[in-house]
């Protein structure tokens, strides 16, 4: 279930599915803005909280020791304590994932492009391939983003998104709009992953709590999604 918190005052939003540090940021509190409040509350280091250059790719980065840039990124995976990651969103879909048996954690940044190329799969993937990680002890939240109702695309995203699930029949598109939450929750339970909190806001109904590109004009504001290990 998700709960909002606040740090300073400000709102923020967790699942309670995942036990470990990590929240999804308002319009109250933008990162880059806020870097040393956030990181006060974190413990860590400004240099050490991590954030990709987000591009719409299906590129997933694990963090390393002493490397501070990711550029054209849009997954991190964090196995180290001292340090946390960030994404930004504004209606594409946040998604937190946590290996609780190993201690592991990351972020996908799935717009309708990277939903298309699958790139919550690759992330587990690469968690299983490089840590070990088992799906059943994986845990994700998927946090605010543009709702079913009203994400309405063109032909070609929506014959590209059908094609990244197995199933044929399925209740994640209607005409043009498309289930974004709905379809990453799909391909996440396709590869084995089954606990999974689903985050009720939407960026454009809520738009007073979160940002939205497609009904705020293109803007450049973002919300985020936060993870550190403990």
């Amino acid at each position: 279930m998700f709960k909002e918190k606040q740090i300073n005052g400000k709102n923020v939003f967790y699942s309670d599915l995942i036990q470990t540090e990590h929240f999804f940021t308002s319009r109250e509190l933008i990162v880059k803005d806020n870097v040393n409040e956030i990181c006060d509350y974190l413990k860590i280091e400004p240099k050490n909280l991590i954030h990709p250059t987000q591009i719409h790719s299906d590129r997933v980065e694990i963090v390393k020791d002493n490397k501070y840039i990711y550029d054209n990124v849009d997954s991190l995976i964090l196995d180290k304590k001292d340090k946390a990651i960030y994404l930004n969103f504004a209606d594409c879909v946040p998604v937190i994932l946590y290996d609780y048996k190993n201690n592991i954690a990351a972020i996908a940044h799935a717009g309708w492009r990277g939903t298309s190329e699958r790139i919550v799969q690759k992330t587990v993937i690469r968690m299983m391939n490089v840590f070990n990680s088992n799906p059943k002890y994986i845990v994700a939240a998927i946090g605010p983003c543009i709702s079913f109702e009203e994400f309405e695309t063109y032909p070609d995203a929506v014959k590209r998104l059908k094609a990244s699930i197995t199933r044929i029949h399925n209740p994640y598109f209607n005409g043009n709009y498309v289930d974004l939450k709905g379809l990453n929750k799909e391909q996440l339970n396709e590869i084995g992953v089954f606990d999974i909190d689903i985050c009720p806001y939407c960026t454009v109904r809520d738009n007073d709590k979160f940002f939205s590109y497609r009904k705020e004009n293109k803007t450049q504001n973002r919300h985020s999604a936060i993870i550190k290990i403990l």
